[in-house]
């Protein structure tokens, strides 16, 4: 389905409601807006395989710029809300986009991004900014009905790039019509019950993987999607109860940041209306999982995949309590597990894992990065695990962060996930640093509740509280405190900053 069908099956029926504004598209408007945009991108001669790029907070504008872009055969690239004028400008860059969509807060930088874009390309949102034109401005008058050419495009979105440049992740262009059933739509009607009158809750930025892709999932079933500008712990439990939501994705962060409210607090909001509540992206702490299934019920679904597409993993919640910590079986691609040397591994041993025969993509216009994620057992993304005898995937860390002390190989994960039970914990990175006599040393950086506790005394008690769950080789040997680690919005932690930090300090 798409869109179109739904605004003349249901016109009057909410497609986006804005959480925190209260602004509200219903189907027709949505396809009344996707419909000038995409008259206003054919009016700047864009034409099926250009590409735009999207800067944009979460807003109402976001998804229907989108939806034009989809409809008009195009590429459009989210890009992240954090980067600066540099970064945003390589993206622009390599993607070759020829118009670039923002926020009034973003337009400086969507400027000095693209100074090779005529003004009439450089669009920006609301009341508009110096150095675009004002998007409200530039669909005024124009057509709502649907252009001549529509054929079916899609997002590139691109890589984080905390261990270089961020690359474009990028699959064909779609063949058929614009409404044609899609992969995810198929995907998520049989996992996560996808179906009309659905009442969807997006807590992350757009312009991430998951976020976008889900809310245009719900948009292709004519269910609501009602995007938060921003996650915060007890708004979201508000907004549950306020809308009777049924439906969710979210990351292993935003369960830790609910769990930690007081009880009265997360006592005093009705969740009972969720039936999915999708998590991915980062391993979830088994304690926080089981702990948010006490509270919500069997509604918690998780997968694991990464926006390459090269597979993917799904767990029911009820299959999760059988195996508790794992990410579920394969339904796209074969998952293998090869150790160093490339040997394929059997069940129950851990190694870095591969998706065989998944889903293609490659890096755009670096080949040499594509070629070095893949082999004759498939694509690899760095990842470390074991799959059990019947098939279930669990995951370790990520090898880049594996620490090698005194010859024994320990994956931070596991501290990370036993301090993040704490307390007064708010927030954790645990890795390697240098180390004279054991090569590599544990440690770690807690962002605790209250910094005024931040000190020896907090230190020696957060240690003392993993070594009564783990061996003393896995814990940290020292902690240092910040007020705030640095992790994106979408709840992937940078980790790769904070080990590179005290590397340099070492050197």
């Amino acid at each position: 389905m798409h869109p179109f069908h739904h605004a003349a099956a249901q016109p009057d029926t909410p497609a986006i409601i804005m959480a925190g504004s209260g602004q509200m598209l219903s189907y027709a408007q949505l396809e009344a807006e996707s419909n000038r945009v995409a008259h206003l991108l054919r009016g700047l001669g864009l034409v099926r395989g250009d590409t735009i790029a999207i800067l944009m907070h979460n807003e109402i504008d976001y998804l229907p710029i989108c939806w034009a872009a989809q409809r008009c055969g195009l590429i459009f690239v989210a890009m992240s809300t954090k980067l600066n004028a540099e970064e945003a400008g390589y993206i622009a860059q390599d993607s070759a986009a020829k118009a670039i969509f923002c926020s009034p807060a973003l337009a400086a930088v969507a400027v000095a991004a693209t100074p090779g874009l005529d003004l009439g390309a450089r669009l920006c949102t609301a009341a508009g900014a110096a150095g675009c034109v004002r998007l409200a401005d530039a669909v005024a008058g124009l057509p709502t009905t649907r252009i001549a050419d529509e054929s079916t495009g899609r997002d590139m979105l691109y890589s984080s790039g905390t261990t270089g440049r961020p690359k474009g992740v990028r699959g064909n262009l779609p063949e058929g019509p614009i409404d044609q059933v899609d992969a995810l739509s198929g995907l998520v009607a049989a996992l996560y019950q996808f179906a009309p009158g659905m009442m969807y809750l997006s807590p992350a930025p757009l312009y991430h993987a998951a976020p976008l892709r889900y809310c245009m999932a719900v948009h292709k079933f004519g269910g609501t999607v009602v995007v938060m500008e921003k996650f915060d712990p007890e708004t979201y439990l508000a907004l549950v109860e306020r809308f009777a939501i049924t439906h969710s994705q979210l990351v292993p962060t935003m369960f830790v940041r609910m769990l930690k409210l007081p009880e009265d607090v997360r006592a005093a909001h009705d969740v009972s209306s969720m039936k999915v509540a999708i998590h991915a992206a980062a391993p979830c702490p088994v304690d926080v999982k089981q702990a948010m299934l006490a509270w919500w019920g069997p509604v918690i679904y998780e997968y694991y995949s990464a926006t390459e597409g090269a597979g993917f993993t799904a767990i029911s919640p009820q299959e999760w309590l059988a195996r508790p910590g794992s990410v579920g079986k394969s339904i796209l691609g074969q998952v293998r597990v090869l150790d160093d040397d490339g040997t394929l591994l059997g069940p129950n041993q851990t190694g870095r894992i591969f998706f065989h025969g998944g889903g293609s993509f490659s890096y755009h216009n670096d080949p040499a990065k594509t070629a070095s994620v893949m082999s004759e057992h498939g694509a690899t993304f760095g990842d470390i695990g074991h799959v059990d005898e019947d098939g279930y995937l669990f995951l370790t860390d990520r090898a880049a962060f594996m620490i090698i002390s005194g010859g024994v190989n320990i994956y931070p994960q596991e501290a990370e996930n036993a301090l993040t039970l704490h307390p007064d914990v708010v927030d954790v990175a645990v890795f390697g640093i240098p180390d004279d006599v054991m090569g590599e040393a544990v440690h770690a950086v807690v962002q605790p509740r209250d910094m005024a506790r931040a000190g020896p005394d907090l230190e020696a008690e957060l240690i003392e509280f993993v070594r009564g769950r783990l061996s003393h080789v896995k814990c940290p040997k020292r902690i240092d405190f910040r007020a705030e680690l640095p992790r994106h919005d979408t709840g992937k932690l940078y980790k790769r900053l904070l080990k590179d930090e005290y590397w340099a300090k070492s050197a």
